[in-house]
């Protein structure tokens, strides 16, 4: 055997085997229904939501966006100053705020006028906001994930958004955390902190699932394991457990980036051309796209105690 080539192999065998546990993974937080969704609903427990959940985000350095519903800083009409308060403990929290419309409504329920002017009404005050601390709104978040019936009007709705400055925020971790938050709120609304705890210790490790699962899929689209996006919400059971979920994260090797960092993953520039009725990852949306064939199964569903 020739010294080069004798040299060679010996290199490459001295070379570690990469895995994907040293392949750097990279993690958007994105959080929606601001200031607050709960059945705790007044003010001092919104308050008191709003200030767990910034604080635990502040901690693990998370670069979090927040997508706000405006009719919840509204009462009899008027803006509720102590409401807005909330989303500028966003802002002073060094977070960004994006625009979830104003009443949450879903276009695939109404017409895209409508639904256009409901996203218009939805950016006052919290444009106003932002412009306070010289920053701009970027990003919109359809609610429900529901995206358009037709190519047509996602086509209209995108030369709408485009015109206006704003940005799609696509979410690849799907998952339902909005079940949890829900059962975790009776448990407390009921009294039942047993039932409370028991659902709080299931929700982290249903996320680990969930988020092994969106690895998988990402792998089976991709060969590799993409930039994630998550999508959670402004909620009770988050504020007593986010600090637990970015644990996870973190021992699983993510690195926490922003939004617009996410983004520049080469995957996001692949178009969405779901038009179903159900709100969707853009990973199943993309896998669709490709072949029933590239969508994973068995993905994890929530504990029936739980439903």
């Amino acid at each position: 055997m020739p010294k080069v080539l004798s040299f060679a192999l010996i290199l490459v065998s001295l070379m570690p085997v990469i895995s994907l546990s040293q392949v750097e993974r990279t993690f958007a937080v994105t959080i929606d229904d601001l200031p607050v969704v709960s059945t705790r609903g007044t003010l001092k427990n919104r308050q008191e939501i709003t200030k767990k959940l910034l604080g635990h985000i502040t901690k693990a350095k998370v670069p979090a966006i927040g997508f706000v519903n405006e009719n919840k800083l509204y009462a009899g009409g008027k803006a509720d100053e102590k409401q807005v308060d909330l989303l500028r403990m966003w802002l002073t929290a060094g977070l960004e705020l994006g625009n979830h419309t104003y009443s949450h409504r879903s276009l695939n329920q109404i017409d895209l006028a409508e639904y256009e002017s409901d996203l218009l009404k939805g950016e006052t005050i919290t444009k106003q906001l932002l412009a306070e601390k010289g920053r701009k709104m970027r990003y919109f978040r359809h609610p429900f994930l529901q995206t358009g019936r037709t190519m047509e009007i996602k086509a209209e709705f995108g030369r709408f958004l485009n015109d206006r400055g704003y940005t799609i925020a696509p979410i690849s971790f799907d998952n339902a955390d909005y079940i949890f938050s829900r059962a975790y709120d009776l448990a407390f609304d009921r009294g039942d902190k047993a039932l409370m705890k028991k659902v709080g210790d299931a929700y982290v490790p249903y996320m680990e699932k969930k988020l092994d699962y969106w690895e998988r899929q990402s792998m089976r689209l991709f060969g590799r394991e993409i930039a994630q996006t998550l999508l959670i919400h402004a909620n009770f059971i988050n504020s007593d457990h986010f600090d637990d979920l970015a644990a996870m994260f973190k021992r699983r090797g993510y690195k926490f980036v922003d939004l617009e960092t996410a983004l520049k993953d080469e995957a996001y520039r692949l178009p969405d051309t779901y038009v179903g009725p159900a709100g969707i990852s853009w990973l199943h949306r993309w896998a669709r796209d490709k072949g029933r064939e590239f969508i994973v199964p068995d993905e994890p569903s929530v504990p029936e105690f739980v439903l």
